[in-house]
């Protein structure tokens, strides 16, 4: 239970967490669990964000406050007595060395040479020590950290002046950022399109956005910039506002808060009174990586309110379906806590106010790469939601931990979870169409739906630093176009997770795309699996048959599909074999050319019987 008492609350003096984030991409997945668990220390953040200066020797400037980020002295050696007894004894010190010089022979120098190796005598390189500075500047794509004599990132290979933000992924990533004609004029002059558009966007895709919920930001930086970040929102509509597609042929929705009692339909009142509270702190957190400051807590109800409306407006048939362009996320937030990013769960409320509207049956596919624990908790006894998660789970060891095969709800509710737990990192297309083929659209259409949601986290996407899976835009525009037929094409779809700006802004373009009637731009032509994803579906397969009996089929099939792969993996066992026993291949043009073919079994010997 999350009660006010336990919220990490800084409300002074911004002062520097010790403990940093690392972005790499553990395979336990520990990334979104821990975000501030590197041991080299970094810098103070001023407000502005702009201090990055580490000292010679790795250890970190002192705090600067200046707004300009003026150069303090950042060695931490400084003595002026020093100073002064070196240039002294400077002098006698060159006198001794040359008089040893004159009078030794060559060899004799190289007989004693320790002796000019003298430690003491480097006193006077201790100033040029303390101008020397190592630059360090964060990708604006993936956030990770570089050298400042590089210009490109060395994870992601985005320019160090990327104009991905004024353009999204449209913006070359190798070329500093031209000088183009910028979209914030455009994104702006949504608020005074939304009441006349609103009249007239029936049956038309809807888009879910409002510029407050840009305030939700971490407000001391530690020594890295947290993943989940307004720069996620500010990447996916430059590419849609380049794109012409928003503002242009989608429509706006007002934007409203959602009130306490909504969302005490999905949360403890101990829960929504908690997140309420961080508005009257500069600086909380829930989780060491889920935060909040002044704003959070209106960025999060404006989030849901904008998902509950537009989840009424597809129902009622004033919209055709719509994206929640929305943060912050909200598919870890389970019944009673926050964690993973997340504050308020988006895609429950939705749901939920898609019931409210008329729908009797919704359906939530899950494809983020981390699972949804919370929504799971939250419908795990009901019926009439049914949930399906496709994310990388590794035995339990990947965020959130949860999330296996035999999690399959609960109280009369089973079968009405599905989770396909990826065994592996490096997950594709492949795997996902596979598995959206034989689990998730079979037992989709036979529970049919009167709504259908997509928490559609992008954490998946090639280039992901947390996800570091495999999925292209084409993967995902596929997956919705597969979604796209199912309960009468009333879809939403809602933002979760996903941290390459590139990856999520491309793929959620994709995607909406799809939402306005084109078709993916290529047909994946190859969906055999990977063995990792075929063994997990057949898992989930085996698993979920039991509630959903137009599985078994599937299943048989797809175990005869595996019983070829034993085959053919044994027969590359074999010719191994069998090579380790060949003779070698210039026997057979020498004097043993019969002993190369007998050992290979060109040669038969008959035996006479008798």
């Amino acid at each position: 239970m999350i009660v006010p008492g336990n919220l990490h609350v800084n409300n002074t003096e911004l002062s520097v967490f010790p403990k940093t984030f690392q972005m790499s991409c553990l395979t336990t997945g520990e990334a979104e669990i821990s975000l501030h668990k590197q041991n080299d220390r970094a810098p103070y953040q001023g407000s502005n964000g702009r201090c990055r200066s580490l000292g010679f020797d790795g250890s970190s400037a002192r705090p600067c406050y200046d707004e300009n980020c003026g150069e303090k002295n950042i060695s931490g050696i400084s003595s002026n007595s020093t100073e002064n007894q070196s240039a002294n004894t400077q002098p006698d010190i060159v006198c001794k060395k040359a008089r040893q010089q004159k009078e030794m022979t060559l060899q004799d120098m190289y007989n004693n040479q320790n002796l000019f190796d003298d430690d003491d005598d480097d006193s006077d390189w201790e100033p040029l020590q303390k101008q020397v500075e190592i630059l360090k500047w964060f990708c604006t794509n993936c956030t990770m950290v570089n050298f400042d004599d590089v210009g490109f990132c060395d994870i992601c290979g985005e320019h160090k002046e990327s104009g991905i933000l004024r353009h999204g992924f449209f913006a070359s990533p190798l070329q500093q950022d031209a000088n183009l004609p910028s979209v914030e004029s455009q994104i702006k002059a949504l608020r005074n399109d939304i009441l006349t558009q609103n009249s007239t966007s029936n049956n038309r895709t809807v888009i879910g956005f409002d510029e407050r919920m840009l305030l939700h930001s971490e407000v001391e930086m530690k020594s890295h910039p947290h993943p989940e970040r307004p720069d996620r929102l500010r990447a996916i509509a430059a590419s849609l506002a380049t794109a012409g597609i928003f503002p242009g042929r989608c429509y706006p929705i007002t934007a409203r808060e959602i009130t306490k009692e909504e969302l005490r339909m999905v949360h403890s009142p101990e829960h929504v009174d908690a997140v309420e509270l961080t508005s009257n702190l500069l600086s909380s957190y829930f989780t060491p990586d889920t935060y909040a400051n002044e704003h959070s807590a209106c960025a999060a109800r404006l989030a849901a309110g904008l998902c509950a409306d537009l989840a009424s407006a597809i129902v009622s048939g004033h919209a055709k379906n719509g994206f929640a362009l929305v943060r912050p996320p909200g598919h870890h937030a389970g019944v009673r806590q926050a964690m993973g990013f997340c504050l308020h769960n988006n895609a429950a409320v939705a749901a939920l106010a898609a019931q409210v509207a008329g729908a009797r049956k919704v359906l939530i596919v899950d494809w983020d790469v981390h699972h949804g624990n919370g929504t799971q908790e939250i419908f795990e006894q009901n019926k009439s939601v049914l949930y399906i998660s496709l994310h990388r789970h590794e035995g339990g060891k990947f965020y959130p931990g949860s999330g296996a095969a035999d999690e399959v709800g609960k109280m009369g509710a089973e079968g009405y979870c599905v989770n396909v737990p990826w065994s592996r990192g490096g997950v594709g297309d492949n795997d996902y169409i596979f598995a959206f083929q034989h689990v998730v659209l079979p037992i989709a259409s036979e529970f049919a739906p009167d709504f259908t949601i997509i928490s559609a986290g992008f954490d998946a996407a090639r280039g992901d630093p947390l996800g570091c899976c495999d999925v292209t835009p084409a993967g995902y525009a596929q997956m919705t176009h597969m979604l796209n037929d199912l309960s009468a094409g009333k879809l939403l779809v809602i933002l979760e997770g996903g941290y390459n700006l590139r990856s999520i802004s491309s793929s959620a373009t994709s995607v909406i795309k799809v939402l306005l009637g084109e078709s993916p731009e290529s047909e994946l032509e190859s969906t055999l699996p990977s063995k990792a994803g075929l063994l997990t579906v057949l898992e989930v397969l085996k698993i979920q048959m039991n509630f959903w009996p137009t599985l078994g089929s599937s299943f048989t099939k797809l175990q005869s599909h595996w019983g070829l792969y034993s085959l053919g993996n044994k027969k590359k066992q074999t010719r191994k074999r069998r090579r380790r026993v060949m003779a070698p291949f210039w026997w057979k043009w020498g004097r043993k050319s019969l002993f190369y073919h007998f050992i290979n079994g060109h040669v038969h010997v008959k035996r006479s019987v008798g």
